[in-house]
């Protein structure tokens, strides 16, 4: 009987993990490589060596201004640090239930790191432009983007038989209730931008604090 090359194509679980770790490293780095320092900014509103005059002691709070200017714009990189986190752990967990993989597999997940890749960008451009509702809207597509693929992954692999026997319908509800959940949430705290961005993304990081934590408190245990 004929091979058929699409048959065989993107078996390897092995590599597939390996490309998605060394993706997500390098999506993480370069979250912290596009922050900047205010320190030649401060510099240079000042001609004379740093000195306990009063022209240094200026520079310091000169320096204290920009880094307090700075703490909003970090915001960004802590939810895209957390975001990246939280997503890596939900893939690796597919992985682990996974008995095999096949082309159709390997391409959905190959679109979920092309969405992982594009972190930095959407990160950078809210951090950017903070109080832009657009911005900060374009972020909250990058996540459900990365949920409604994972959630795509496990539909898929559970209809190709490419779980391990194991696997049982209740670890795959769970799976997918917990990308569906935190989908509402995500959706229910951008509402929030309507009165100010910053509370839409404080109510984010909480929400991938308890993600990451998983505080048994309540129902926030079961989510």
């Amino acid at each position: 009987m004929k091979t058929v090359y699409n048959s065989i194509a993107g078996q390897s679980l092995d590599r597939l993990a390996a490309l998605s770790d060394g993706i997500f490293a390098v999506a993480m780095t370069l979250l912290v490589i596009d922050l900047h320092t205010p320190a030649a900014e401060v510099a240079a509103r000042f001609t004379t060596p740093l000195l306990w005059t009063n022209q240094g002691l200026n520079k310091e709070l000169a320096l204290l201004h920009a880094l307090g200017a700075l703490l909003p714009h970090f915001l960004p990189y802590v939810m895209s640090f957390l975001t990246l986190g939280i997503f890596w752990v939900g893939q690796q967990t597919q992985f682990n239930y996974f008995v095999t993989s096949n082309r159709h597999l390997t391409w959905i997940h190959l679109a979920f790191l092309l969405a992982v890749s594009l972190m930095p960008f959407s990160t950078g451009l809210l951090a950017e432009f903070i109080t832009y509702r657009i911005a900060l809207g374009l972020y909250w597509l990058h996540l459900l983007v990365l949920g409604c693929i994972l959630f795509i992954s496990w539909r898929y692999a559970y209809r190709a038989g490419l779980l391990k026997d194991e696997v049982s319908h209740e670890i795959r509800a769970a799976a997918q209730r917990r990308i569906v959940y935190y989908q509402i949430l995500y959706a229910a705290a951008m509402l929030f931008f309507l009165i100010n961005t910053y509370i839409s993304i404080i109510l984010i990081i909480l929400m991938q604090l308890n993600s990451a934590l998983a505080p048994r408190i309540g129902r926030l245990n079961q989510v």
